[in-house]
This record gives structure tokens, sequence and C-alpha cells, in this order.
């Protein structure tokens, strides 16, 4: 269990380790987001909106230390696993991860996260889908509309009464920041659009 971490980072890896520069976050979200005419307030930085806050420090650890040291992200560390993508994580990135926590998996149906444990094409297809090149902070995040997944297609991003959402999803904890990213905490599984081929 020790080396693994927030699939979502993962897979990002996997997909464009050979080609993320380490540009700065600012040409990363010109690059990949759209951005919004004015920038709403920035969410709460480290924290969340449970009783339970999720506990990730340490800009001197990569993505992968920081997310295995929190403990909330056992079922991404399975994923993470059954992808085979670990030490991708470990590469220098930037990454920006919108990493769901256990909690955020029990909500999927009976059966979901098996079946994907067990399909490698598929799994990499969602845990691509939480990801985006670039360490993109929340001041920069809120400030956007839309952003371009590693996976191919973009998640929306709305921001209101200083709650903000991906794809309706929460961001219960934003800029945990690690030596090769970001990581920004939700409270659902993102789920890519279905293929019309």
């Amino acid at each position: 269990m020790q080396r693994f971490l927030s699939w979502s980072c993962v897979i990002c890896g996997i997909l464009a380790a050979s080609s993320v520069s380490t540009e700065s976050s600012a040409n990363a979200a010109g690059r990949l987001f759209n951005r919004r005419a004015t920038a709403p307030p920035t969410p709460c930085q480290g924290t969340t909106a449970s009783s339970s806050p999720v506990h990730l420090v340490g800009s001197e650890k990569d993505v992968v230390e920081t997310a295995v040291g929190a403990g909330k992200f056992k079922t991404l560390v399975a994923a993470v696993q059954a992808a085979g993508l670990v030490e991708t994580l470990q590469g220098k990135g930037p990454f920006t991860v919108f990493a769901p926590t256990d909690e955020a998996f029990a909500k999927l149906p009976k059966g979901t996260v098996e079946g994907l444990l067990k399909d490698k094409k598929a799994l990499a297809n969602i845990l691509t889908y939480h990801v985006v090149s670039g360490k993109v902070m929340a001041a920069d995040v809120v400030k956007l509309e839309s952003a371009k997944t590693v996976q191919g297609e973009s998640v929306a991003i709305v921001v209101k009464s200083g709650t903000v959402t991906i794809n309706g999803v929460n961001v219960v904890a934003t800029d945990i920041v690690c030596k090769n990213g970001v990581i920004h905490v939700i409270d659902a599984v993102l789920l890519p659009p279905v293929s019309k081929k």
C-alpha cells in the first residue's frame, strides 16, 4: 500500500508524462482551461466541508506519497495498483488532480469499482478524466469555466455562493501542494461522457 496514489493523478502520468512540461501554472491554465470574465471568491484552502477533514500536507512529497499519507484514498490506491501506474506519478509532472475520496467511490453503484479494477482500459479512461496537465491552484481554478482533461474530454467548472463544482461534483479540499503537482479533493467520482461510437 506504500507507494500508491490518488488514482486520478496516476493515469495522467501514463498518458502525459512524456509530454507534460514543467510550465508555470499560469501557462498551463491558459492552455488547458477556458477562463471566466471575473474571478469568484477562492475556496477555503486545504479544508473540507465535512466535519472530517482530509489532512494532506507535504510540498516535499510527490502526489503518490501525499495521497497515501492522507489515509482517505484506499480505493484510489487499489485502482492505481490495477492500472500499474504508480511509478509514473513519481515523475516531474506537474499534475493537477481532482481526487475522489473513499467515500466518493462508495457512492458508485454496487459492483462498479470491482468491475473497473478488472478492466484496465475502462479504469484508465475514468482516471485520466480526473487529471489535467500543469499545476493549477484554486485561485486559478475558480476563474475557469472548463478544463480539458488528459482523457480528452472537458469538465465543467462552476463557482456559486463560494462553492466550486466539477461537473456538479463538490470540491471539498483544495491546494494540497506536492512537489510535482497539486491535488484538489472531490466528493464523488467523475464519469466521462459515454462514447457515441
